[in-house]
């Protein structure tokens, strides 16, 4: 442990390793030329024993979506239970507990601009550690605590940094330079390797290494996307997260960094973290529209029964020992006490007392076939669309491909039972995407597939939205005359530039769910659904459509148009025409008879010296 502690006494002494290890770029970069430099004895040939902060706690740290907003969360089971310790109308995500145990790592755009930050777990102070237009964020500590590796978002690439803990810009080295997004950095309990994602790949840095050997890819899947590395204590085992597409399984994969063994499939779940004993891993299950939280031991066994969780959208997690007082800091104690205020209200009656039926709304400024909604769901489409306006920096809603649709109107095959029948439904306009304002991540979920849609933010300088992570999912490719990608419904596309803002993410806060793809999408392009958001306020399809009509509308083959909060006229019947008069069989003529010819020859005499006159021609004798 001293022959540990030692590597990384002074800034110096990592800097200049670091200098001449991370002059490449990515696994793919062209050698770097051999350097005269020899690197220290490593300390993976001795056994890693962690240091147990005094009074520590094994605490669960949470970043979780509540109310629109990502807030810190400290959980201790049987000891404490769920805690906010973090509030306010801007997002903490990606939390990072210092080795000490005293501080937590965070970044945050309550200033403004994503940056870094540190909570001081005693006194619950913030203090501000890098402060830039550009993103920073997903810290990661050295064992020492001397360290951060971190997220930047610059030249409209995201790549990792290395730099001093105290101020991580200062003397900062990049570890990575390619034109891949790189992100979600861990650095390994042992100091020597760093293991981050790029282009939805696990790769391992060996910060001893100088050339193109440095960067190693675990995971080396096509047809799937991994994200959230996480060590154990011991550095011995890695877990990730993986979305597969028809090749494996989706869910949580360990790696055995002693024997250099393939990751092997634990379980279920979507972002892993480890106890401090290393021999159990607790992660969440992303459900369509909701999560659950689970533990599992390192071979598979399921230590706890799926438990639902308050977290639409899950921004950080971390299992750690940390030292927490006796007595919560007072900001602690007044986040914990806030209970966030509902996002919307629904204000509707039925059109008639006694009858629970319901009209439609007309929605102001909207764009769309049949621009209404629900009475008792357009309060909430209201709020969303101006939260969108506020996050995006314009009003993506005002443009809808579809909104209500008329039970007279017939929708492509397999759309029967859509909820834009019931006006509990939208679809946002699908056209964005070719103009690149929007892009769908494929998310499935045993054998149905969903969509999480991102927005591009009019203003790129950071103040909005944050840089995407994830691999999209071309639906176009399929159009490549590829068959493999044509049955494969699309492909994998890079990562595009920019900052983006999570609609999904946004749309289930305020009680909108997606809907899935239908079963065909992989040939049929608008079977994948992918811009469609409903609030079912946990009805059914028939119970939802009763709303809005009578039970005889939807038994008899005859349509009707719903009620309107506005009455139309009634049209005047037509008139029925009489049946025509059947004509009578026409008399069929007799054949005549035919005309015979009769010559009479007449010669009259004309005077001498003249020619005979023309002979008269043939009388004709019926």
């Amino acid at each position: 442990m001293p022959k540990l502690q030692s590597r990384f006494s002074t800034l110096t002494a990592i800097l200049s390793i670091i200098v001449l290890m991370l002059l490449s770029c990515s696994p793919q970069a062209t050698p770097t030329p051999e350097s005269t430099f020899e690197p220290e004895p490593t300390a993976t040939e001795v056994e890693f024993i962690p240091v147990v902060p005094r009074n520590a706690q094994e605490i669960v740290v949470f970043s979780f979506e509540e109310d629109g907003y990502a807030h810190l969360f400290m959980y201790a089971p049987e000891t404490m239970p769920l805690t906010r310790i973090t509030s306010g109308d801007w997002d903490d995500i990606t939390p990072a507990p210092s080795p000490d145990g005293e501080t937590i790592a965070f970044a945050s755009n309550r200033g403004g601009f994503w940056d870094l930050y540190l909570l001081n777990l005693e006194s619950g102070e913030v203090t501000q550690l890098t402060d830039t237009p550009e993103y920073e964020g997903a810290p990661t500590w050295s064992p020492d605590g001397t360290f951060m590796a971190f997220e930047v978002y610059e030249d409209e690439n995201l790549n990792i940094v290395v730099g001093p803990a105290t101020d991580p810009l200062s003397e900062s080295i990049p570890l990575t330079t390619s034109p891949s997004a790189d992100h979600s950095p861990a650095w390994a309990p042992d100091g020597r390797h760093i293991a981050f994602v790029s282009d939805g790949e696990i790769i391992l840095a060996d910060l001893d290494e100088t050339d193109g050997s440095r960067f190693q890819n675990l995971s080396n899947t096509q047809l799937a996307s991994e994200s959230h590395p996480v060590w154990s204590e011991d550095g011995r085992r890695l877990a990730w997260a993986s979305s597969s597409q028809s090749v494996g399984r989706s869910g949580v994969y360990v790696w055995d960094a002693q024997n250099k063994i393939p990751a092997t499939w634990i379980g279920d779940g979507s972002w892993p973290a480890w106890n401090v004993d290393g021999d159990q891993i607790i992660t969440t299950l992303a459900a369509p529209n909701e999560t659950y939280l689970t533990v599992y031991s390192t071979n598979g066994t399921l230590l706890q029964p799926l438990t639902p969780f308050p977290a639409a959208a899950l921004r950080g997690l971390a299992w750690a020992n940390i030292i927490v007082p006796d007595e919560l800091p007072g900001d602690f104690q007044q986040a914990a006490r806030l209970t966030p205020a509902p996002l919307w209200a629904p204000n509707g009656e039925p059109v008639e007392e006694g009858v629970s039926r319901w009209s439609l709304v007309e929605l102001e400024g909207v764009g769309a076939p049949y621009p209404q909604l629900h009475d008792m769901v357009n309060e909430a489409f209201d709020a969303l669309r101006e939260r969108v306006r506020l996050e995006v920096g314009w009003d993506a809603l005002a443009s809808l491909e579809n909104a209500f649709v008329p039970i007279t109107t017939s929708l492509d095959p397999g759309f029967g039972e859509d909820w834009l029948y019931t006006g509990r439904a939208f679809a946002i306009n699908s056209l964005m995407t070719n103009a690149g304002w929007m892009v769908a991540l494929r998310e499935d979920f045993g054998a149905q597939t969903y969509w999480r849609l991102y927005l591009r933010a009019q203003l790129q300088d950071g103040s909005l939205g944050e840089p995407l992570r994830d691999l999209p999912w071309d639906l176009g490719a399929r159009y490549n005359l590829d068959p493999k990608v044509y049955e494969q419904g699309g492909q994998y596309s890079a990562v595009p530039a920019g900052y983006w803002v999570d609609v999904t993410g946004l749309a289930v806060q305020y009680g909108w769910e997606r809907v899935p793809a239908l079963p065909n999408w992989r040939t049929f392009y608008r079977g994948a659904r992918f811009t469609e958001f409903a609030l079912t306020d946990g009805l059914d399809w028939y119970s939802a459509m009763l709303e809005l009509y009578p039970p005889d509308v939807l038994v008899t083959p005859t349509r009707v148009l719903p009620p309107t909060i506005t009455p139309s006229r009634t049209p005047l019947p037509t008139w029925t025409p009489l049946p025509t008069r059947t004509p009578r069989p026409t008399r069929t003529p007799t054949p005549t008879r035919t005309p015979t010819i009769t010559l009479t020859p007449t010669i009259t005499p004309t005077p001498s010296g003249t020619l005979p006159a023309t002979p008269t021609p043939p009388t004709v004798i019926p």
